[in-house]
């Protein structure tokens, strides 16, 4: 639909015109001949970026459609994760339906590696992959907002800050949303504006309150419903970029603002795609069709499941171990007796030594701030369960 033009992922018919825009883009040459031939193209750079562009252009021929290059890039994700990560674990996926259309609603830690593991699993297990939602601060260079949207991503306009422009940004981003949904196409998205870089998934009811809002008339439970809410948890034993989201913390905590590098979105990509994740769990909630009031009644739901399913891993323990006032907070609670006992001790040797090994190479006034990323999930997962136990208590 034309309305959706600015945003939308690219259809099959504009394959062809954007790869050959791709092949023919000098900044993503230089980046892929730096990365797959760094020796030789300090020496002949000129040489590699043809040799490069010659088997994009091979690669491209096979590629007339979205799901073609899905098929063709597929291959190289599996691997990337494969190599970045001890083992990847999901749970709920018996719970969807192949020929029904979902909003994946997940936490967020990690920029482009969230919505792959949820597309890894989906593709997988044979159920169509969503259309992602993307902020475009991450869309600043032409070949990636490409790539991007050839991948299914559809663009929200974060950088909007006229109160009018972005009342009618986040209408159009509603109705895109919903269209998608009745038309078979489900939807990723993550439960707050930017990732949690302190480990506390909390969703935003601003987002609830935008996926209703091109739909008038109609009254809230039922747009809920229809919209077929999943809740997505996802759970990394190690975060690559920990040590860049303690340095801004602790600047935030400090001196109250932080102001981004030119470039640092690009290096946090590249940082999230390669670096090592350890354990990994991607948990898939139940769909939200109950008769929600309002959209913190939603935001409340979302929170319970995604913390519900949350997979603790030993370097979340630890964390909590190093920080009095998370001990405080857990003070009684069942999550930490005996939590040693729940993996095996080899696990445990080897992530206390990688664990003293990531601390010990955090600058010392930042420590704090990287410990809390990954003690937070326990304290939210016991406060969660508490609030959880409370309520069956009072029904």
């Amino acid at each position: 639909m034309v309305e959706f033009d600015a945003i939308r992922p690219y259809n099959d018919a504009e394959v062809p015109a954007v790869l050959r825009r791709l092949i023919q883009d000098q900044e993503l040459l230089s980046i892929l001949a730096g990365y797959h031939f760094a020796r030789l193209n300090r020496w002949m750079p000129g040489l590699v970026k043809r040799l490069v562009s010659a088997g994009l252009r091979r690669e491209a021929r096979q590629i007339n459609s979205v799901e073609g290059f899905q098929q063709r890039v597929e291959p190289y994700l599996d691997r990337l994760i494969e190599r970045s990560v001890a083992d990847v674990t999901y749970s709920g996926l018996d719970r969807l339906s192949t020929d029904k259309s979902y909003l994946f609603l997940a936490n967020h830690r990690d920029i482009v590696m969230d919505p792959a593991f949820v597309n890894y699993a989906l593709y997988h297990a044979g159920y169509p992959t969503p259309r992602i939602a993307i902020g475009d601060n991450l869309l600043q260079r032409p070949f990636v907002s490409d790539l991007m949207r050839l991948n299914k991503s559809f663009i929200v306009h974060r950088s909007v800050t006229v109160r009018r422009e972005k009342l009618q940004v986040y209408q159009t981003l509603s109705a895109y949303i919903s269209h998608s949904i009745t038309t078979g196409h489900s939807i990723w998205i993550a439960q707050a504006e930017g990732r949690a870089k302190d480990g506390k998934d909390e969703t935003d009811t601003a987002i609830v309150k935008m996926l209703c809002m091109s739909r008038k008339g109609e009254g809230f439970a039922d747009i809920i419903r229809s919209l077929n809410i999943v809740p997505v948890s996802i759970a990394y034993e190690w975060d690559p970029c920990d040590h860049r989201k303690a340095r801004e913390l602790e600047q935030r905590a400090r001196t109250g603002t932080y102001v981004k590098e030119p470039g640092e979105d690009d290096r946090s990509i590249a940082k999230g795609l390669t670096g090592y994740k350890g354990h990994v769990h991607v948990a898939f909630g139940e769909p939200l069709t109950g008769d929600f009031p309002d959209a913190k009644a939603v935001a409340r739901e979302a929170d319970r499941q995604i913390l519900l399913n949350y997979r603790l891993q030993p370097s979340n323990y630890l964390a909590v171990e190093q920080l009095s006032h998370a001990q405080a907070c857990l003070a009684g609670s069942a999550i930490i007796e005996n939590w040693r006992s729940r993996f095996e001790p080899g696990q445990l040797v080897a992530e206390q030594a990688r664990f003293d090994q990531r601390l010990g190479d955090c600058p010392a006034a930042e420590r704090d701030s990287w410990l809390l990323q990954y003690a937070n999930p326990v304290v939210s997962v016991a406060a969660s369960a508490a609030l959880s136990y409370e309520g069956a208590e009072q029904a």
